[in-house]
């Protein structure tokens, strides 16, 4: 079962989508939790890692909400 959900996973189309939507809310989500370090030029190797992380978690939401959506379709043994 992983790995046909992982195939779908990286599948061009659900890459593609998943990427717009982790760069948009990302920038929103850093703005919000690091905006005042960015501002001050207080970013470090620890602050630069938690918003890698903070991109990194719409990302995997909607790669999960992608993938979700194509199984419960039967799409799922397409690639």
């Amino acid at each position: 079962m992983f790995s046909r959900w992982l195939r779908l996973a990286m599948q061009r189309s659900v890459v593609v989508r998943a990427l717009k939507y982790a760069v948009v809310v990302g920038a929103v989500l850093i703005a919000i939790n690091h905006g005042d370090a960015l501002l001050a030029g207080e970013v470090g190797a620890s602050r630069a890692v938690r918003m890698a992380l903070t991109v990194l978690v719409p990302y995997v939401v909607s790669t999960s909400s992608s993938v979700g959506a194509m199984l419960e379709q039967g799409r799922g043994g397409t690639s």
